[in-house]
């Protein structure tokens, strides 16, 4: 079995992709083990957790790359007005949801519960079966320059 401790930084692109497959849940954590396409076993002992598409190791003959397995989501769509995109923030994250936010829509997971919401608040949707890579709210917020160490000014008037 090899352990890796964390993803190759610099691989080689052009050597062929042996992918080893694991589900969302698994990938988050820091302890795991996986067999790849090949037979090859691993065992994860890692600082982070990896994400889809990193190289975790290399031969002379390729490259092994994590591939998150595709699950079932439910798709809505962001071409509505700005309090519309707040309701569907709201409904989301009332329920406790992590999300997958891009530029045009929003990818939760697929549940009966976020489902009955928003056929009651009457907000399209859409079932499809991709690979969901929800946010982690501090690097998301980090990368924005939303979050610091430091804490806000208070300024009163």
């Amino acid at each position: 079995m090899n352990l890796i401790r964390a993803p190759l930084e610099t691989p080689d692109a052009s050597l062929a992709e042996v992918a080893l497959r694991v589900d969302r849940v698994s990938l988050s954590k820091r302890l795991w083990r996986g067999t790849a396409d090949d037979g090859a076993e691993f065992g994860f002992e890692l600082e982070a957790p990896l994400r889809h598409g990193q190289t975790i190791a290399q031969t002379a003959n390729g490259r092994y790359v994590i591939r998150q397995n595709p699950e079932p989501v439910l798709e809505i769509p962001l071409a509505v007005a700005a309090e519309a995109a707040a309701v569907i923030g709201w409904a989301v994250g009332n329920l406790h949801f992590a999300i997958e936010a891009q530029p045009n829509r929003i990818l939760a997971p697929d549940d009966s519960g976020l489902r009955q919401t928003l056929d009651r608040l009457g907000i399209q949707y859409h079932s499809v079966v991709e690979v969901f890579q929800p946010h982690r709210l501090s690097a998301v917020l980090a990368g924005h320059g939303l979050f610091t160490a430091k804490p806000p000014t208070i300024v009163r008037i």
